[in-house]
């Protein structure tokens, strides 16, 4: 049997994360290529998506735009009842239709960074003037990377908490 593939183009917008309702992403533009291949017992579905998505930037809560450019697979079979397996999805036989816009979504989202941030000097000003008053750095200086920070502590300690802390010095 000879494999078979189509080729597919979306734009993807605002709209589309609007329609989504998911609160990972809410806007953005992004150009989506699928490609499925029908093989012997499966289709494969080849994304590869690119553009641009708006975030939250971890520090200043401002909007950040953070670049997506990612190429993922989905294989999928037909079968008796739906099912989302580790490595392949099944559906059912009787419908032999699969929305793609979940998937579109969910591989541009996994594709974001796990910190977004602006880049350095683009946050707002206003914020960074607050978390700076609020913030003390572990080398006492004020300066400093965000992975240095620590909260401040109070400066009176519950008198509880030394009898704690004897019982962990003595292990």
């Amino acid at each position: 049997m000879r494999e078979t593939s189509a080729s597919y183009k979306y734009k993807v917008d605002d709209d589309f994360f609007k329609l989504i309702e998911a609160p990972g992403i809410e806007k953005g533009k992004l150009d989506v290529s699928l490609t499925v291949k029908k093989g012997i017992s499966a289709y494969e579905l080849n994304f590869h998506i690119e553009g641009v998505v708006i975030g939250i930037c971890d520090r200043c809560l401002d909007e950040v735009e953070v670049s997506v450019d990612t190429d993922n697979v989905l294989k999928v079979k037909l079968g008796a009842e739906f099912s989302d397996e580790e490595e392949i999805l099944v559906i059912p036989e009787a419908e032999g239709i699969i929305n793609v816009a979940w998937y579109i979504y969910e591989f541009a989202y996994l594709s974001l960074p796990y910190r977004i941030v602006h880049e350095e000097g683009e946050c707002n000003e206003q914020m960074q003037e607050k978390l700076n008053g609020l913030m003390r750095y572990e080398n006492g200086n004020e300066e400093g990377s965000d992975d240095e920070f620590v909260e401040e502590e109070e400066k009176e300690t519950d008198p509880r908490w030394n009898a704690l802390k004897k019982i962990l010095n003595n292990n």
